[in-house]
């Protein structure tokens, strides 16, 4: 089984196991909140059913991002995955808006929490499955550096948050009275939900707008190419990412005398130690005799050297 297929296996296994739990964990939710009448357990149902759709969401972008290339879409679909990533931080604050309504009208009314216990059993079992899936999905996350399951395991972090918070609202609320916990550990959630929202919405910007790879990696591609023994310099090189797949652009600078055919060589070994570096990259390289195009030392191209 080849590297990006065995990748896309882990990933599709992520993206099943979170809507399975998802699922489970809106159905014991639904049976605790029509219990208990709690608003922070309302809080944490809303969330599992936030993550349920997201979760078939990124089921079918993983599904479309895997999906190789074709004559329509010439470098991939790897943007799929972090459209899905925005739909869900989409969601995920709409959600948190719908709290901060539930809440602000539950401290004004405060109503008991009935059947504390149930809710409580509940709860825990919601604790513990998140935990399992969270570390599941970091395994799969160090494996493939998915985005989609990136976003789905910020999901079930503010999950457990969420699942704690609930446990705190309820036992305050039913052994010591104080009503006013449930709706303020609510709002403590939705503040929550918007910061993994906002973590979301950060990590599918830069790839959909193409940004730049971290400094650490286009130093490291800086020395690949320059510790070529016949490449001089390098300027030019542009980089980004999408889904699975890292694309590297650059100018190598070459003998002005050398043989064209011994140049496409040079470029050819170049490719294939960045390629060696970095898994699933696709590199372009154009051949320049060294000292015909010298780069001015300006601000504007500095980010681009």
């Amino acid at each position: 089984m080849s590297d990006l297929a065995e990748q896309g296996k882990y990933m599709r296994r992520a993206a099943k196991a979170s809507v399975g739990i998802s699922l489970f964990l809106v159905a014991i939710k639904t049976f605790a909140y029509f219990a208990s009448h709690s608003v922070a357990m309302l809080a944490s149902m809303a969330d599992s059913a936030l993550d349920l759709f997201t979760a078939g969401l990124n089921l079918f972008a993983i599904h479309e991002a895997l999906a190789p290339a074709d004559k329509e879409h010439r470098f991939g679909h790897g943007k799929a995955e972090p459209l899905a990533g925005l739909a869900q931080g989409a969601f995920i604050t709409a959600s948190a808006m719908f709290l901060v309504l539930q809440a602000v009208q539950r401290l004004l009314n405060p109503q008991p929490i009935a059947h504390g216990l149930e809710a409580l059993l509940v709860m825990l079992i919601s604790i513990v499955m998140a935990i399992g899936l969270i570390l599941y999905e970091r395994g799969v996350i160090k494996r493939t550096g998915s985005l989609a399951v990136s976003a789905d395991q910020t999901h079930y972090l503010g999950d457990l948050v969420t699942n704690i918070g609930v446990v705190i609202a309820i036992l305050l609320a039913t052994v010591l009275g104080w009503q006013s916990a449930d709706p303020i550990i609510a709002l403590l959630v939705a503040a929550v939900l918007v910061g993994s929202a906002w973590l979301v919405f950060r990590k599918c910007l830069d790839q959909l707008m193409d940004h730049e790879l971290p400094d650490a990696d286009r130093e490291k591609i800086k020395m690949i190419v320059r510790s070529h023994p016949q490449v001089k310099n390098l300027h030019d090189l542009k980089t980004r990412a999408a889904g699975l797949y890292t694309f590297i652009q650059c100018h190598i600078e070459l003998d002005p005398d050398m043989p064209l055919a011994e140049a496409h060589a040079v470029s050819d070994e170049v490719e294939h130690a960045l390629c060696a570096a970095f898994d699933k990259a696709e590199v372009i390289i154009h051949q320049d005799p060294a000292g015909l195009e010298a780069v001015p030392e300006r601000s504007a191209t500095a980010g681009n050297s």
